[in-house]
């Protein structure tokens, strides 16, 4: 009988590749969706022969019952402090009453073990989550991957292809860590049904420094690329703090200008290592010239 793995966030990007590499791998899959998620996504999950339930996060009884049976409960779940913390903590409270051995949370970014508290607004969060996960009954598997590669492609200081400029804080050798989504949902699925899986497992497509950027770009056919230094770690540190006081709407924004840019200190002051890219061996991991050239 093939296993059963219970995601919740599966309509979002990466969900919906975790839920595709799950079913590529054999795995039964049963995704949670609430009552008022739009039913075209529905429509298209059900479409595919996914087993689709609505459920609301708060009713416990029901969100137990959809957990049960599985030997995995994913959360790609994505929000603030109501979703990360809040929604997640109703979802693990479900998963241990229904007896599933393993929870993946929805971490899926750099290092934030490696952070001191107040640098990320959103690694805090998953901190916070992290304590309530860490006391429960349950085995845990957190996965950092970096920055998702796919940031390369939206035109950020560090890679800014309009201005043919790849910008750095601090160090121009410094290794930044980067995995495709695809290859992050692919290691996700690999680990979902692991059932030896570490606390935390770290993983990088590939990790280069924003010297090697330049020279990966031209390779890539991108043209010429400068490189730049943008200050040092300290000054992105105190800009930071001057655009989030400016914006205090931000604060209930998922993806605020601020927080960008903390996510940016983050991808400069902490790395992935050692990696955990060997654990499973039939994974391929796609190299930086192939994700540039596409």
């Amino acid at each position: 009988m093939n296993p059963l793995l219970v995601v919740a966030g599966a309509t979002g990007n990466l969900g919906s590749r975790i839920v595709n590499a799950l079913r590529q791998r054999g795995a039964h899959v049963r995704v949670l969706v609430r009552p008022e998620t739009n039913s075209a996504k529905v429509d298209s999950l059900t479409q595919q022969g996914i087993e689709v339930r609505r459920v609301d996060f708060a009713d416990l009884p029901t969100l137990t019952q959809a957990c049960t049976g599985a030997s995995c409960v994913v959360s790609v779940l994505a929000g603030l402090r109501e979703v990360i913390v809040e929604a997640q903590t109703q979802l693990l409270q479900a998963a241990v009453a229904a007896d599933v051995p393993r929870f993946i949370p929805s971490d899926f970014c750099s290092d934030y073990t490696q952070q001191a508290p107040g640098a990320n607004r959103n690694f805090d969060l998953r901190r916070e989550f992290q304590s309530r996960l860490d006391q429960a009954p349950i085995a845990a598997t957190s996965i950092l991957n970096g920055a998702f590669a796919e940031v390369l492609t939206y035109n950020i200081p560090l890679f800014d292809f309009r201005q043919q400029q790849v910008g750095y804080w601090e160090d121009a050798d410094w290794h930044i860590d980067f995995t495709t989504m695809d290859d992050t949902a692919a290691f996700t699925a690999a680990a979902a049904l692991d059932p030896t899986t570490l606390r935390f497992l770290r993983i990088a497509s590939f990790q280069p420094s924003p010297r090697e950027l330049v020279t990966l770009a031209q390779q890539a056919g991108r043209g010429n690329f400068t490189l730049t230094q943008l200050g040092s770690r300290d000054d992105l540190a105190a800009a930071i703090q001057h655009v989030r006081a400016a914006n205090p709407a931000g604060e209930q924004q998922l993806y605020a200008d601020w927080q960008q840019m903390q996510y940016l200190l983050s991808m400069f002051s902490v790395q992935n290592h050692p990696l955990d890219n060997a654990r499973y061996p039939d994974l391929t991991w796609t190299s930086p010239l192939t994700f540039l050239t596409n």
